[in-house]
């Protein structure tokens, strides 16, 4: 068979290799076919040619942009769900060049993401992504001559969120009733932590022995997260578990020496897997998601008439005046909320307690002046 590039070889697997060297560049890939490998050899000494002669750009493709953008974040805490949207978006613009890739090549997937349901929220998620890829190719990554990857950044457009965002959807106690015991044990015990934590996903799955500490005046043991581990990385916070959460975190000692919701001996990537989407569905609530167990919490504080700061200290949201690290004290006030929470029981004992007051005072109003005149 004839060769019309030199550098094109076949090996033992019947893969035609590419192996060539141009003005001190090396040039290796493996094709399935000669026509592949001697093609793609052409065009990239062609680009080398231009580059060496024109100092032009050399092209990019978003495959490649992408894998290095993993390769330069694998520390970032959300990294796990870049993963997730880069394998959803390189079906469709992976091998298109960086300068080929605009609100027009991008049509194909949002409408393949539109189709399946998704929420416009969500698919911003990736465009946002392509969005941060580009700039960083436009602005940041350089080729050995100093030029970017990408000359300009186009603009993508992100998708209207009014009239399109879905709102918190919070579970009710027959839910979690109907759903826990369908899922996996493993999975089972992480929603339930959840449930009386409020805790994102991410860090009930990285949750790490080495960040617990006990707390010997209130008999129980709190987790410091680190800023790098908590959405922002402004600040650490510290995860409180009433006793519900305390009594899963005794069950898990042993399980690993590192994570405290270990699978099979390995971390727990994202609670939002397939075992949580088909029994989701299976429990007839498709459309609860993981992070509507935050909400949950949220929720039942209120109705437990938690104070607002005192939510937002147990959910880490930012307030004027909120710290990383609370005294005993304070984690005495957390504790005391979240174990109002703990099962259904005890939100009707407080509304029959609440009623039965009511009552109360509706009955004998002649002793209502002589309760405020004793306060």
């Amino acid at each position: 068979m004839g060769r019309a590039q030199t550098g094109i070889h076949q090996d033992k697997q019947g893969f035609w290799c590419v192996d060539r060297i141009y003005k001190g560049t090396r040039l290796r890939n493996r094709f399935q076919s000669f026509e592949e490998a001697e093609s793609w050899l052409i065009f990239q000494l062609e680009q080398l040619r231009k580059l060496h002669l024109f100092g032009m750009r050399p092209k990019k493709t978003y495959d490649e942009a992408a894998a290095k953008y993993l390769l330069d974040h694998q520390e970032k805490v959300s990294i796990q769900q870049d993963i997730y949207l880069l394998e959803r978006l390189v079906p469709f613009i992976g091998k298109l060049m960086l300068d080929q890739i605009h609100d027009g090549t991008l049509a194909t997937y949002i409408k393949d993401r539109k189709d399946k349901g998704l929420a416009h929220k969500t698919i911003n998620l990736g465009l946002g992504l392509v969005r941060r890829i580009l700039n960083l190719a436009a602005r940041s990554w350089r080729d050995e001559d100093g030029k970017t990857w990408l000359e300009t950044p186009p603009l993508i457009t992100m998708l209207p969120l009014l009239g399109h965002q879905r709102e918190p959807r919070p579970i009710t106690w027959a839910e979690q009733r109907r759903i826990l015991p369908l899922l996996p044990d493993h999975l089972s015990t992480m929603v339930l932590f959840d449930l009386n934590t409020g805790a994102r996903d991410g860090v009930v799955c990285g949750l790490k022995w080495e960040w617990e500490i006990s707390i010997p005046e209130l008999g129980v043991s709190v987790f410091d997260i680190p800023r790098e581990n908590v959405k922002g990385r402004k600040r650490g916070r510290v995860l409180v578990c009433n006793t519900v959460a305390q009594s899963i975190i005794e069950a898990q000692r042993g399980k690993h020496g590192e994570y405290v919701f270990p699978y099979q001996g390995h971390r727990i990537e994202t609670m939002n897997n397939n075992a949580w989407q088909r029994v989701r569905k299976l429990a007839g609530i498709p459309d609860l998601h993981i992070h509507d167990l935050r909400h949950t919490v949220g929720m039942r504080l209120r109705e437990a008439g938690a104070r607002e700061e005192t939510i937002a200290d147990i959910l880490w949201h930012t307030r004027q005046g909120m710290t990383a690290h609370y005294s005993v004290v304070q984690i005495d006030e957390l504790l005391a909320a979240l174990n109002r929470i703990t099962n259904e029981g005890s939100r009707i004992n407080r509304s029959l307690a609440m009623i039965r007051r009511e009552q109360i005072g509706s009955e004998s109003p002649q002793k209502v002046p002589n309760q405020k005149k004793m306060g």
